[in-house]
């Protein structure tokens, strides 16, 4: 039988376990400053939710299935839905309400660099009373945590009101499925090429329309670019915009600039709506976040605003490798050998004290000879390694072994937490 893994899954490696749990560590730290309250979503949620909140594009990406009851259930196919379907149940809420998790989530979609089918996220949500401070809030949140990951990064900010109005006003169009189609279309381009996404669309939109739409959404550059551009400095929706990137600039934050191809493909996206890039470019798209006052309304709660970000863990993962800011495991190994079997058991009872003083501590589970666990040591790539030999032990002492150099000293037991601190 071939035992292979599902396509775009993974078994996630000791290496790998180690930088998700290093970004969850900051991730954390950074939530813990702006005081979000950790919850942890449903994994699980039923099919008919996702269709109603996420709109049907999403639908062919979740991984769905009947349980055992015949009820249609999907895995979570992002943190978002859940933390919000959970805020929203709490009638006694007061806002504004700060959510945060970490956490795996499913996407039926093509595996590529960086995102498998199976990948985790960390999430932030703001749940308020419509106004621009909580897109601040979270924009902030996101420049704070990549210059806690020591990572240059630019934040791309739109609005999707800026597009609607001008298409309402230059062509009238109300319907909301053609909009929504027109976002679709938008949104795909960065990775489709405008020629494919018009000739995707060539039967749904209008194709003069959608060029017309595709050239102002090649906008790119400052504020005040934007409210001089011919074509859109009278929209009113630029006030949004304006007020977000005025609070910004109060907080520091200066890796920001305006590009309205930043539309988010989700049909519950409302309002302003970003992405975080590294100064490569060379990954793709970190973080994506904005308004979804729709998801909130569908929810039965149109009093209640929100916005927040999601960012792929994976895929910063190969950012910080590209830009060789990973850090290195630096917990130190040390390894305990017996001479023979007499001493074994003062062997498992200084490796036992060790441990509990915080130490990393291995040793030969097999009882090979001192040789092979010398030789053992080594292949782990472990730095100290203490022996406890016949001779030695009966006065108390041991042998440390610098696993490097191949130096050897004798120290009293009672000074090995001493030694070996200041060795590490």
């Amino acid at each position: 039988m071939k035992l292979d893994l599902p396509r775009g899954m993974r078994d996630i490696s000791q290496e790998d376990a180690f930088y998700i749990h290093y970004i969850r560590e900051k991730f954390y730290d950074i939530a813990a400053c702006y005081n979000f309250q950790v919850i942890e979503p449903s994994p699980i949620e039923l099919l008919s939710t996702l269709e109603a909140k996420s709109g049907e594009s999403i639908i062919n990406e979740v991984y769905s299935f009947k349980d055992k009851g015949l009820r249609d259930v999907a895995l979570r196919y992002d943190l978002t839905i859940g933390i919000t379907r959970f805020a929203v149940s709490k009638r006694d809420m007061r806002i504004p309400l700060k959510l945060a998790n970490f956490g795996g989530v499913f996407r039926y979609d093509e595996p590529q660099a960086g995102r498998y089918r199976y990948f985790h996220q960390w999430d932030i949500e703001i749940y308020d009373n419509f106004t621009t401070d909580a897109e601040a809030e979270i924009i902030e949140f996101v420049s704070h945590f990549f210059n806690k990951l020591n990572l240059d990064t630019i934040i791309e900010i739109s609005d999707r009101r800026i597009l609607e109005e001008y298409i309402r006003i230059r062509y009238n169009l109300e319907d909301e499925n053609s909009l929504g189609n027109i976002f679709r279309a938008i949104d795909k381009v960065s990775k489709k090429g405008i020629k494919k996404v018009c000739t995707e669309y060539k039967n749904i939109l209008d194709e003069g329309i959608l060029l017309d739409l595709l050239e102002i959404s090649s906008f790119k550059g400052s504020i005040s670019d934007l409210v001089s551009h011919e074509k859109l400095k009278d929209l009113k929706s630029i006030g949004y915009l304006k007020e977000l990137f005025f609070s910004l600039e109060l907080r520091g934050i200066q890796n920001i600039r305006v590009n309205l191809g930043i539309v988010r493909g989700l049909d519950y996206y409302s309002g302003i709506v970003f992405e975080v890039f590294d100064t490569s470019y060379k990954v793709g798209s970190l973080v994506g976040g904005g308004r979804y006052d729709k998801l909130t309304s569908i929810f039965g709660r149109p009093d209640i605003g929100a916005a927040g970000a999601a960012g792929g863990i994976e895929r910063i993962i190969l950012a910080l490798q590209y830009h060789k800011k990973l850090p290195k495991n630096i917990k130190k190994i040390i390894y305990i050998a017996n001479s023979n079997e007499l001493v074994r058991n003062s062997a498992l009872s200084i490796l036992s004290s060790l441990r509990k003083k915080g130490f990393s501590v291995e040793y030969d589970l097999s009882n090979r000879s001192l040789r092979k666990q010398l030789y053992d040591a080594s292949a782990k790539g472990v730095s100290l390694t203490i022996i406890v030999a016949p001779e030695e032990i009966s006065k108390n002492n041991v042998i440390i072994k610098n696993m490097k150099n191949g130096k050897e000293t004798v120290e009293k037991v009672e000074s090995l937490e001493n030694k070996i601190s200041q060795f590490l």
